[in-house]
């Protein structure tokens, strides 16, 4: 199973577009990375000065919320409520509504609410989790509070679902969490957590890397990554920035097509680069020593973990980006799905026809998703097969 990724991170470049108020508490606190913080007893011109999102005492009717643009959208498995240190001041209520839209509108803009976690108490200085059902692909969320109050961090927690279209005319980073790669194995996270190395940002300190305990046992510690595309690896980036003392001395990689992982000890490993030496506090950059797609990749890292970043980078290979773009358009909510199929060039009736006809499937003639009586002309039906294929047939 595919470990949780939050959708709103800043770390993948979630905002806060807008709030109805923001008197006490800014509203971009919520996506802040790092845990809430609280020292009683210090106050500003607003009173006292508080790690989240609060709002004032609300004297009128209504209710306050706030909206946050997704930095990777995908579907959403749980949102995390974080009420940390607002005891007395915390909303009664929350409730959470999602939306998805191309481009990048404004807040006045966004249409197409989904309620997707109802009204719900919540308790003060809690993390108060609710599960997500809806299997749709959402890029905005938006939260209201009832009738008032604080919050200190919002996670919006699920899969990234990658928009395809375009992506395979580049070389990207297969192994990116921007989209969907993750580390779905690592020996040790004693200090700091190997799902650090495929962050897209660079690391600022060494806190925000991966680094082990240090080893005494003459072994060896390893991480393992799903790659968001299978496909072929070019070049393999390992930096070892602010590592300055205590960096891996060597790394070793190889990939496999095989999803999950096998064994360390299976054959089905492919070397990617052999045993090689690594300098401190530095961003290396090989050449990848093998010419197959993969779809998992293992590092070893010697003796122990001491790593900032990793980049894969390649090409998807055509069939993983077949399967994208399908997993991609089926995810869309209606209305999105309609849009993207006119934006390729479909009359606005009949994308809203096919959209409703979804789930697509490459094996199946896409034309069977066509409203009947109502013939597709050859060039539309070469546009939907390269926004959903990313190829002419």
């Amino acid at each position: 199973m595919t470990p949780e990724t939050d959708l709103a991170s800043r770390w993948l470049g979630g905002s806060v577009v807008a709030a109805s108020d923001e008197s006490f508490g800014e509203k971009e606190n919520l996506l802040t990375p790092a845990p809430a913080a609280f020292e009683p007893g210090h106050y500003g011109p607003r009173g006292e000065i508080v790690d989240g999102w609060e709002t004032r005492r609300r004297r009128s009717p209504g209710h306050d919320w706030v909206i946050v643009r997704l930095g990777a959208p995908g579907v959403i498995s749980s949102v995390d409520v974080d009420t940390s240190f607002f005891t007395g001041n915390f909303p009664a209520a929350v409730s959470l509504e999602a939306c998805g839209c191309e481009g990048y509108p404004g807040p006045g803009e966004l249409a197409g609410w989904e309620p997707i976690v109802p009204r719900s108490a919540l308790t003060g200085d809690s993390h108060n989790v609710f599960p997500v059902t809806d299997r749709r692909r959402f890029t905005h969320v938006r939260l209201s509070a009832y009738p008032d109050g604080g919050i200190a961090r919002l996670r919006v927690l699920g899969q990234v679902v990658p928009d395809p279209r375009g992506l395979e005319d580049l070389t990207v980073d297969l192994a990116g969490q921007e989209y969907g790669g993750a580390v779905v194995a690592s020996s040790d996270d004693y200090f700091t957590s190997a799902s650090h190395l495929n962050r897209p940002d660079r690391a600022r300190t060494m806190g925000e890397g991966w680094e082990t305990r240090r080893r005494r046992d003459g072994g060896h510690d390893h991480v393992v990554f799903r790659l968001a595309f299978r496909g072929v690896i070019r070049r393999v980036v390992v930096d070892t920035a602010h590592f300055k003392y205590n960096a891996s001395a060597e790394v070793a990689l190889c990939g496999s097509a095989q999803d999950p992982a096998p064994p360390a000890e299976s054959p089905a490993w492919q070397p990617l680069l052999g045993r090689t030496r690594l300098q401190p506090d530095t961003r290396h950059e090989f050449a990848s020593q093998c010419d197959h797609s993969v779809s998992t990749v293992r590092l070893d890292a010697f003796p122990d973990g001491g790593l900032s970043r990793v980049r894969l980078i390649g090409r998807i290979d055509a069939a993983a980006r077949g399967a994208a773009g399908y997993r991609w358009f089926n995810s869309l909510p209606a209305a999105q799905a309609a849009q993207c199929l006119t934006d390729a060039g479909m009359d606005p009736d009949l994308a809203v026809g096919v959209a409703a006809r979804r789930p697509l499937a490459a094996r199946r003639p896409l034309a069977e998703g066509w409203p009947d009586g109502v013939p597709g002309t050859a060039a539309i039906y070469q546009a939907l097969i390269a926004m959903l294929e990313g190829r002419l047939r």
